[in-house]
């Protein structure tokens, strides 16, 4: 059985037990997005079928849940009519809440989303020429407090559960109409003009949402299977990429239990710079953080480390900086590559962005020693989407302007 947590339900005082894997649902009801095959079975049974049928509806939903996209159990069309009413009744295939959709001027898309119990959270997809991008948050805010990146600045709320994650996932999909055909369609307005590959718009996700995915690991890890599951999503993990800012302790661990690529924020080469605008450095400082990607299970030359590094003026980017960088990669023998990222600014950011011309020198003297490091053009800046930007929009304005632009909106529409 699932560990429990307490989390609390609107309109109830105390905290209410539930598994971790499971999201919290007012109506009482099981919410089986996020859970694997054997965890559905397992609840069919507790719920009163016997082991041989639970065995086998577990499996025919697992496939409608995750392979076909439909969130109706009416829509299962190889599960008993008499059946049907039974799973409505107890089980439930949620998403997460759509508050408020955004389409950048560049085609990048940002969701504003809501958990069942009233916490907020976005999602980005950023389409390009040869991919489909989708960044996941792992958490409703965050802890890390990094002083260049606007979600920093947010408090902690809780870690999404693995429903919650995988549903970002599904929710896209949704949006992009991205499942097989001969189900009912779920995306109103899918945008048929945009980057397809195989059938997908969708093509890989990065958990570079909100939040420090390696302080939430057993749900992503959870979460993530599902994706790769070839029975689920069947996403390679060669096509996910987990983002830390540095927990040493579950870096190898999550090499081992998820074997997806892996980022690293690293954005400075000195303890005093990184200790100012990463944090987290006073606690895992630089040399421990890069013998644990040294030693990250299944990094090769052909599955390379990201580093990823922003660009702030006066602060990271002089050419010693550079110099430094590349020393610290060789003394480590990592196999690497740097993602150079102009900071993106936020109202009151401590920081401005480096000259395009210093971004270039930088990048030059990391390349000029054999080691990659393209220049990140920035996406979503126009709806604050881009990097180190996403805050929620429950924190950016009060629910009455929100209110007040739907309305408006709406009568626009009439």
């Amino acid at each position: 059985m699932a560990d429990t947590t307490l989390m609390s339900i609107p309109g109830q005082v105390d905290p209410v037990p539930v598994a971790r894997d499971i999201t919290p649902r007012p109506d009482g009801r099981v919410d089986l997005m996020g859970l694997p095959k054997a965890r559905i079975r397992e609840l069919f049974e507790t719920a009163g079928l016997e082991a041989k049928q639970a065995k086998l509806r577990s499996k025919q939903v697992f496939h409608w849940l995750y392979h076909r996209g439909v969130t109706d159990f009416e829509a299962m069309t190889d599960i008993a009519k008499t059946m049907r009413p039974w799973l409505t009744e107890r089980f439930v295939i949620g998403r997460p809440e759509v508050v408020e959709a955004q389409h950048s001027n560049d085609g990048t898309r940002k969701w504003l989303l809501k958990t069942a119990d009233g916490h907020e959270f976005e999602m980005v997809f950023i389409p390009d020429a040869d991919r489909g991008t989708l960044c996941v948050s792992s958490q409703v805010g965050c802890t890390l407090n990094c002083r260049f990146c606007h979600t920093g600045t947010m408090r902690l709320v809780r870690n999404l559960t693995p429903g919650e994650i995988v549903g970002q996932v599904m929710l896209a999909r949704d949006a992009l109409g991205e499942w097989p055909k001969g189900k009912m369609d779920f995306a109103e307005e899918a945008d048929e003009t945009e980057y397809r590959a195989d059938g997908r718009l969708l093509t890989n996700i990065v958990m570079m949402g909100m939040g420090e995915p390696l302080y939430n690991f057993e749900n992503v890890r959870d979460a993530l299977k599902l994706v790769m599951d070839g029975e689920g999503l069947a996403l390679s993990k060669r096509r996910i990429t987990l983002s830390t800012s540095g927990v040493v302790p579950a870096m190898e661990r999550c090499g081992e239990e998820i074997g997806v690529n892996l980022a690293v924020s690293l954005h400075a080469v000195t303890k005093e710079v990184r200790d100012e605008i990463v944090p987290i450095n006073k606690k895992y400082g630089i040399e421990e953080l890069l013998a644990a990607c040294a030693a990250y299970p299944g990094a090769s030359n052909a599955r390379r480390i990201t580093f990823e590094y922003v660009m702030l003026k006066d602060k990271n980017d002089s050419d010693d900086d550079a110099r430094e960088l590349v020393r610290l990669i060789k003394e480590y023998d990592l196999p690497a590559k740097v993602n150079l990222i102009p900071f993106n600014p936020w109202p009151g950011a401590p920081y401005e962005c480096s000259t395009p011309e210093r971004v270039r020198a930088f990048s030059n003297i990391v390349f000029e020693n054999g080691i990659s490091a393209p220049v990140r053009t920035p996406r979503g800046r126009d709806i604050d989407a881009a990097c180190g930007q996403l805050k929620t929009t429950a924190e950016k304005k009060s629910r009455a302007q929100r209110d007040r632009e739907a309305a408006e909106a709406g009568a626009a529409q009439e």
